[in-house]
C-alpha cells in the first residue's frame, strides 16, 4: 500500500491543541492525526458491520433469549 500527501490548512489554535495531544502520547502531529483518522474509520466500519448483523438476525444478538441458542452435541450447557 502506497502513501499520498494530504495538505491541510488549519487554525493555529487547533494546531496547538493537536501538538499538545500528540506530545502527551509521544507522537508527531502527523502520526497523531493519521492514527485518529484510522481509529474513526474503524469505528464507522465496525458500527456498519454491527448494523448489518442486526438486520440479518432481526434483533440485537447480545439480547437473544439463551433458550433459543443452538448448542453443539456433546458440549456442556
Amino acid at each position: 500500500m502506497g502513501s499520498t500527501v494530504l495538505s491541510l490548512r488549519i487554525d493555529g489554535e487547533l494546531l496547538d491543541r493537536l501538538r499538545q495531544h500528540a506530545a502527551r502520547r509521544g507522537m508527531s502531529v502527523q502520526d497523531y492525526v493519521v492514527r485518529t483518522l484510522v481509529r474513526d474509520d474503524f469505528d464507522e466500519r465496525f458500527k456498519a458491520a454491527v448494523d448489518e448483523t442486526e438486520k440479518f438476525y432481526g434483533a440485537d444478538p447480545c439480547h437473544v433469549d439463551p433458550g433459543d441458542r443452538v448448542t453443539q452435541r456433546g458440549s456442556a450447557p
